[in-house]
């Protein structure tokens, strides 16, 4: 007893510790399947002691909110669901009664109430008893009315979601790839709880009821299914459901079973809700769950394969990621053959060695995991050198966990800004390649500095494999490659991210040395103070560059795979006439001064103040409340964002 006592409060601490971790901090500690299998053997094992402890995650729902948004006491509790991954199980639970099947939403579950036809609040599920009031931002979700014909008051739950095509553009938009969100859920989840509801509604959050609480003016003649058709008729979403019974189980399962693989939305299973409400209030609810509802999660496709390689994949912040390779398979209708491992301490866990016999599946049917190690012959040895630099990698401890660590500062892949920016548009313009590509590339070892970028039809065979490439995708890579290898110089120095030298900078710079790179390198700090708008500082840091011998060495290789080409005859002075104020932090240049003198480059003019005469303000944050954008609209002047004006200078590219 005492054994399995002790057993008990390890798991509650484990389970605990991983739903906090997900539900309160948006990040995951253990996949799904783990989850699982660890809440299983305490349920059992306090089945078998009939003791329940205190703060066992079978008997509590949920964590506390963050403080960061007010709280509120939901009018009902809000309960979690019994489940299982037995079909029979289900057929058995739904029997000879009339049944909805819906879709079980991973998002984010949201309670609204409306008064008078308008919504009143919106709050989250919180820890089940209190949530947090989020009503501004659910005024901008993607789907919710705002006014309803009904004009009594209403409660009613559902789940916000954000889609997989959503997900995906907005990550896409993130350049810190060490900053992008792992999951749709974990995105809704920060999505929803903005304190600015500007972020929320850039990001298409969408509402799927799924339960009416309340609206005691309405006859729903007994039935749960009235209920969603009557919330459509409201202008609500619902979620998609089938009516079964016992016998007619398969038809629907078959039917949601390959949806699930096509749909783009997320979803980790199915909810079964009786459609008499009379009888499924009539059979209560234990400390947990309610009796008229019962939830299936997809039992997990695993398929037996083998451990090929461990791929040690450096980022930015010298964290270096093990990724397992192995002999493909088919998992969920899709080939298979890589998974993350997350680091050394599951990798240990995991007791991995080449050749291993694994079993793989993908969580919630679309993240690829190792679920356990059949062979188990914990051979693998962990690397003490970086795969990107050849520096020395440590194995480093923190909060338990054990990862492996590049020491070398000056690792390609700490430095992948400087890559990027090379890359980007106002640069060598290669187009197609991504932060996240570099990165890739970067980790395999290919690039170590600029000129590798113009030799990577080096490593075709290599790349022609890689996860999300192929022959096409190569051959336009080398394409994007061959144009951008033609160039001007002024693009070349602004691609070498010296500080505070930003492409109009760079153009001055070339202008003044008559596009000759001789003349820049050997030119003194005096030289280069002198030209018009380069003050000592940036002088200093365009000579500090080029009298480094190993940043010159590096020029000299990347050079020596360019063409370079002289600058196109200067643009037409297109702001004649136009007046700009700039106001807040910019992006694409390396301050307001740089933008400034691009400006009066085209013809206009800069001033500090917004007036009658300005024409546009330039201002990244539109919706601001900023004195600045507050005197633009009483005036009536447009207020633009930094791509905007870019669209401004370059017309042709917009």
């Amino acid at each position: 007893m005492e054994a399995a006592l002790s057993k008990m409060k390890e798991l509650a601490q484990k389970l605990n510790q991983a739903s906090k971790a997900y539900y309160q901090e948006d990040r995951e500690i253990m996949s799904n399947l783990e989850y699982d299998a660890l809440y299983d053997q305490l349920a059992e094992l306090e089945k078998e002691t009939g003791t329940v402890l205190a703060g066992s995650p079978t008997i509590s729902v949920g964590y506390e909110s963050v403080d960061a948004l007010p709280k509120e006491t939901h009018e009902r509790p809000m309960l979690s669901l019994d489940k299982t991954k037995d079909r029979e199980v289900l057929r058995e639970f739904i029997g000879p009664r009339k049944t909805l099947l819906s879709w079980k939403l991973d998002g984010l579950t949201i309670v609204l109430t409306y008064e008078n036809g308008r919504l009143l609040k919106a709050v989250t599920r919180g820890n089940g008893t209190v949530g947090e009031v989020i009503t501004n931002n659910a005024r901008v979700f993607k789907n919710i009315p705002l006014q309803i014909p009904y004009q009594g008051r209403l409660v009613l739950r559902g789940e916000a979601i954000i889609t997989y095509s959503d997900f995906q553009r907005i990550n896409e938009s993130i350049e810190d790839v060490d900053a992008r969100y792992k999951n749709p859920r974990n995105l809704c989840s920060g999505s929803v709880r903005q304190l600015n509801n500007q972020v929320t509604a850039s990001r298409n959050v969408r509402f799927y009821a799924f339960s009416l609480v309340s609206a005691p003016e309405v006859d729903f003649d007994n039935s749960h299914e009235n209920q969603f058709q009557w919330l459509k008729g409201q202008g609500f979403d619902v979620v998609e459901y089938r009516v079964v019974t016992a016998s007619t189980l398969d038809q629907a399962m078959d039917y949601f079973s390959t949806a699930i693989t096509k749909n783009d939305f997320p979803s980790d299973g199915l909810v079964a809700l009786y459609d008499d409400i009379a009888y499924g209030e009539s059979l209560g609810r234990t400390a947990k769950f309610p009796r008229n509802a019962f939830a299936f999660k997809w039992a997990d496709e695993i398929r037996e394969t083998h451990l090929l390689k461990i791929q040690w994949s450096p980022s930015r912040t010298g964290l270096i990621n093990p990724v397992a390779v192995f002999e493909p398979v088919e998992l969920e209708g899709t080939t298979v053959s890589r998974a993350s491992v997350h680091n050394v301490s599951i990798v240990k866990q995991l007791k991995l060695g080449i050749g291993d016999t694994i079993r793989v599946y993908k969580a919630n049917m679309i993240i690829p995991q190792i679920a356990e190690n059949l062979t188990c012959s914990d051979n693998l040895v962990i690397p003490d050198t970086c795969p990107a630099c050849g520096g020395e990698a440590h194995v480093c401890k923190e909060n338990d966990v054990e990862a492996l660590y590049c020491m070398n500062p000056d690792c390609a892949a700490k430095k992948i800004r400087g890559f990027t920016l090379f890359a980007s548009r106002d640069a060598m313009n290669i187009d197609g390649l991504s932060q996240s590509t570099l990165e890739k590339f970067i980790a395999m070892g290919f690039i170590h500095e600029f000129a590798d970028i113009f030799q990577l039809d080096r490593h075709k065979d290599a790349i022609i494999e890689m996860e999300g490439f192929g022959e096409k995708s190569y051959e336009n890579l080398i394409l994007s490659l061959d144009k951008a290898r033609n160039t001007t110089l002024s693009r070349v120095i602004y691609s070498l991210g010296i500080p505070g030298i930003g492409l109009a900078n760079a153009k001055v710079i070339c202008r003044h040395f008559k596009d000759d790179l001789s003349s820049v390198r050997q030119a003194s700090m005096e030289e280069i103070s002198a030209i018009d708008g380069i003050g000592p500082v940036l002088a200093g840091n365009i000579y500090s560059y080029f009298h480094d011998k190993e940043n010159n060495q590096k020029l000299d290789r990347l050079m020596g795979v360019l063409i370079l080409h002289a600058e196109a005859a200067s643009q037409t002075q297109i702001f004649v006439g136009v007046t700009f104020v700039i106001t807040g932090s910019v992006t694409h240049f390396a301050n307001r001064n740089e933008m400034k003198a691009l400006i009066e480059s085209l013809g206009g003019k800069v001033t500090g103040s917004v007036t009658g005469k300005t024409t546009y303000l330039i201002n990244n944050d539109t919706m601001s409340n900023s004195s600045k954008n507050k005197k633009a609209k009483e005036l009536g002047i447009p207020i633009i964002s930094e791509e905007e004006f870019l669209k401004l200078v370059h017309p042709e590219e917009a």
